[in-house]
């Protein structure tokens, strides 16, 4: 009897479990829920500006926005190098990953706005 109950536990929780994913995959469902994730979500959904000085690295090391987008999607947020208290606009420091592990960028994260104020290239 114990065996056939968890049996029908099992198949239920598979069902359960298969329809979830279904579910939460079209609905685009992210799970940002680490530090560097959450602070590149909220970079990520604002309008996002270009200082001068980032414009001409951008020409001068021929990166594009795509790249940028790129390291926001998943680069890592070096906090000590950054100023993320710093007010009414925080400052955060984001190095790619792999390919780009070699670009860095000095973001200014305002209410509205999110600033490329450098790109770092090492």
């Amino acid at each position: 009897m114990l065996i056939k109950r968890v049996g029908y536990y099992l198949v239920g929780l598979s069902i359960g479990s298969i329809a979830v994913f279904f579910f939460w995959q079209k609905k685009e469902a992210t799970f940002d829920y680490g530090m560097d994730a959450r602070t590149l979500k909220t970079i990520r959904v604002r309008k996002r500006l270009f200082s001068e000085t980032a414009k001409k690295s951008m020409q001068q090391f021929h990166i594009d926005t795509l790249k940028i987008s790129t390291i926001l999607y998943n680069g890592d947020v070096d906090f000590s190098k950054g100023n993320p208290r710093q007010k009414p606009c925080a400052e955060y420091y984001v190095t790619g990953k792999k390919e780009l592990k070699n670009v860095s960028l000095l973001v200014k994260r305002c209410d509205s706005t999110a600033t490329v104020e450098k790109i770092i290239v090492d």
